[in-house]
């Protein structure tokens, strides 16, 4: 637990407050837990004394504190006091236990939709209250928005500031966070700010809340701020109805966006109830928890006196009782958001390091539903690790999107290697940015299972270890596949550059072990951006094959399809055509795919199909388990532990070891020549698409009869 005891240079008592530990601290000051005569515990922020003989500070901090005192809404944090003349400036708030959106989703990832929907309509209410004041907010940021198990709460109104009101800063002075402000924020016209602008910042907040990155990205200020003024934000991966919203929140012009009362109307949700059903389970412990430590501090617990109720106001509750796991869990207070550390630049006090799992995947470019998938398998594991009573520390999820892109996949990498909680990671999605980001994991020695890379030219790596079979081992399998259930000679064998180095790796064992069992076989190939097949095909198809295998991308694969219809012979596609779009072409129709991810039909995968289907809405795609069983893994490695937090390199030795008996595979692990740890029992799965999905066949065969005799 973080110390939190009070300094000697501490006050004891302040503006009717009794100080009781310390909640945070920045340049500008200290938040302590105070505790008024009334008994109601209050967050009590206090400005450094070389600040208070700054004219131009007090007026900002009297501002803020009068700012706050005209907001009416049960969705903003509410002011109990305040002193801008004291010799140490104080303002006091309710205080309310729990995280921030900003720590929420970092530790976490992102909300579900109906959680950002939520989210949505309570700050657009927030927003409203703050408007109708005359006030504009100019920082709604996720830092400044405190989650609780009734609803979240805006807090910080240090920088707002009234219609018509003179600006403490010059004209040119960029004010807000670069990520969260508007257009005319980023380009300095704070003499132009009005509601619209925290309408746009509202808009990057939600986008953040439902894909855990900002819409305009992140790094230097400069690029920031001219991507917010001139680039379209990024919404990839977000369902089309929201994505509508927030493109009308974060429109360039003001005049195009809706106003907060609009936003609450769009976004179709109930608002919370009093009860946290709108809030994962991890998030919610996550309140439980900060709620339990302060419980825990000297005199807390006994102190909680709330003053009257006012009707239909969640922020004045004396308890909130947060069931989760079948544990109650009593939170403090204001009704279970979280303490407001020191706002306007401060940080929270220093904590030790957490545990974490990372996972790096594509999650909002072509490759987003295999990424996604195997993210939200990876965090059903996780959830369910710690709602077990027994569980030895609490464990996160944290995800870093590369975009399947391998130029962003060391960037995406070194995310995860700077977040220190982070003991392992999943990854890091395709074979190219598996290639890119393992310099960056090898330099820090952090773990790496990867599901879904299946090159094997990864050599010379310290942090790998591999939990697929390679492409060489699947493409044996199709192999071994059409031997058993066809044999059908010759084969016409496609390999369409386009797939790069799974394409060509699965034609080379193709060929190969056709020959082997006394078939014969007509390859041709295909360069790279090719769009028409038709030329190719109808020369295989004269050649007089009897059987055909496309290796190449998903785009092509559905082309393929479209170019053999009407051919009776039996039709394979490599991996990259285990993909939703190619099941969905009519004429992929009888096509078999074999791959080294298991269907969500296969029986050992149903009870984790009902479950994610409880969790998210809808069924697990391909690499949804997957992804739980890399978890679990991992999450066998650490508790091995018994408790004590492993270094990251300690557990690659251990990894590259392991056993583990998951839904998708027995996981024993080889290694040879240099080459990282490999599966040594590699399981492939046969899938063939049917009335428009494609449907679990079963394992395939891990060898064929014997080659014909002649």
């Amino acid at each position: 637990m973080t110390d939190r005891s009070l300094h000697s240079g501490d006050p004891a008592f302040l503006g009717g407050h009794r100080l009781l530990a310390r909640l945070g601290e920045g340049g500008m000051g200290v938040v302590y837990l105070g505790r008024a005569d009334s008994g109601a515990l209050a967050a009590v922020k206090v400005i450094q004394a070389e600040y208070a003989h700054d004219d131009d500070f007090r007026a900002r901090f009297r501002r803020e504190a009068d700012a706050a005192r005209r907001v009416d809404s049960p969705w903003v944090v509410k002011v109990t006091g305040a002193d801008p003349d004291a010799a140490r400036p104080w303002l006091a708030t309710v205080f309310e236990p729990g995280p921030s959106l900003a720590e929420a989703v970092g530790r976490h990832g992102p909300l579900p939709a109906r959680a950002v929907r939520v989210l949505g309509k309570a700050l657009a209410r927030a927003l409203a209250a703050v408007h109708e004041a005359g006030l504009v907010h100019r920082d709604v940021k996720p830092g400044n928005i405190l989650l609780a198990a009734d609803g979240p709460r805006l807090i910080d109104f240090g920088i707002a500031r009234a219609g018509g009101a003179t600006a403490l800063t010059a004209s040119d002075v960029i004010v807000g966070t670069p990520g969260f402000l508007s257009p005319e924020q980023a380009t300095g016209g704070g003499d132009r700010l009005g509601p619209a602008s925290d309408v746009f910042s509202l808009g990057c907040v939600l986008a953040y809340a439902a894909t855990g990155r900002p819409p305009f990205g992140a790094g230097a200020v400069d690029g920031l701020l001219y991507r917010t003024v001139h680039d379209e934000p990024d919404l990839g991966g977000l369902d089309e109805e929201l994505a509508a919203v927030l493109r009308r929140c974060l429109a360039k012009d003001p005049a195009d966006r809706p106003t907060p009362a609009g936003v609450d109307t769009a976004l179709v949700e109930d608002v919370p109830s009093g009860t946290a059903d709108w809030l994962p389970a991890d998030v919610v412990r996550m309140i439980a928890d900060r709620s339990a430590e302060m419980l825990s501090l000297p005199e807390v617990g006994a102190t909680i006196v709330e003053g009257p109720v006012r009707e239909g106001d969640p922020s004045r509750r004396r308890f909130l009782t947060v069931v989760s796991g079948g544990a109650a869990v009593l939170a403090l207070g204001g009704g279970a958001a979280a303490w407001a550390a020191l706002r306007g630049g401060g940080r929270s006090a220093a904590a030790e390091p957490g545990w974490a799992i990372g996972v790096q995947a594509d999650l909002s470019g072509p490759g987003k539903a295999a990424g996604l998938a195997q993210r939200d398998g990876a965090r059903i594991a996780v959830e369910e690790f710690n709602a077990r009573a027994d569980r030895p520390f609490t464990l996160r999820l944290t995800s870093s999107d590369d975009q399947g892109r391998a130029d962003r996949a060391g960037a995406a990498a070194q995310r995860l290697v700077d977040d220190t909680d982070v003991l392992a990671v999943i990854g890091a999605g395709t074979d190219a940015t598996t290639q890119a980001a393992l310099p960056v994991y090898d330099a820090a020695l952090l773990p790496v299972l990867g599901m879904t890379a299946g090159l094997n030219l990864v050599q010379n790596t310290r942090s790998f270890v591999r939990g697929r079979p390679l492409h060489t081992v699947v493409a044996m399998k199709l192999a071994f596949h059409w031997q058993t259930t066809s044999a059908a000679t010759p084969v016409g064998v496609l390999l369409d550059r386009g797939g790069a180095d799974v394409s060509w790796m699965t034609v080379q064992m193709v060929n190969f072990l056709v020959r082997q069992y006394k078939g014969t076989t007509y390859p041709r190939v295909v360069p790279a951006g090719t769009t028409d097949l038709t030329g190719v095909l109808a020369d295989m198809r004269s050649a007089g094959i009897k059987a055909f295998v496309y290796a190449g991308p998903v785009d092509g694969a559905i082309r393929a399809a479209k170019g053999m219809a009407g051919f009776d012979g039996p039709k394979y596609a490599a991996e990259p055509a285990l993909d939703a779009r190619f099941a969905a072409e009519p004429a992929a129709a009888g096509w078999t795919v074999v791959a080294s991810a298991i269907g969500p039909g296969a029986a050992d995968v149903r009870s984790f199909a009902q479950t994610f289907r409880a969790r998210y809405g809808r069924g697990p795609g391909f690499w949804a388990a997957e992804g739980y069983d890399a978890a679990n893994l991992l999450i066998r490695q650490l508790t091995a532990t018994a408790g004590k937090r492993p270094a990251r390199k300690a557990l690659i030795g251990p990894l590259g070891k392991a056993q583990y008996r998951g839904i998708t595979r027995d996981f024993a692990f080889a290694a040879a020549d240099g080459s990282p740890p490999t599966l040594k029992t590699p399981a492939s799965f046969v899938h063939q698409v049917l009335d428009g999905a494609f449907h679990y066949l079963g394992p395939a065969p891990d060898q064929a009869p014997p080659p014909r005799t002649a």
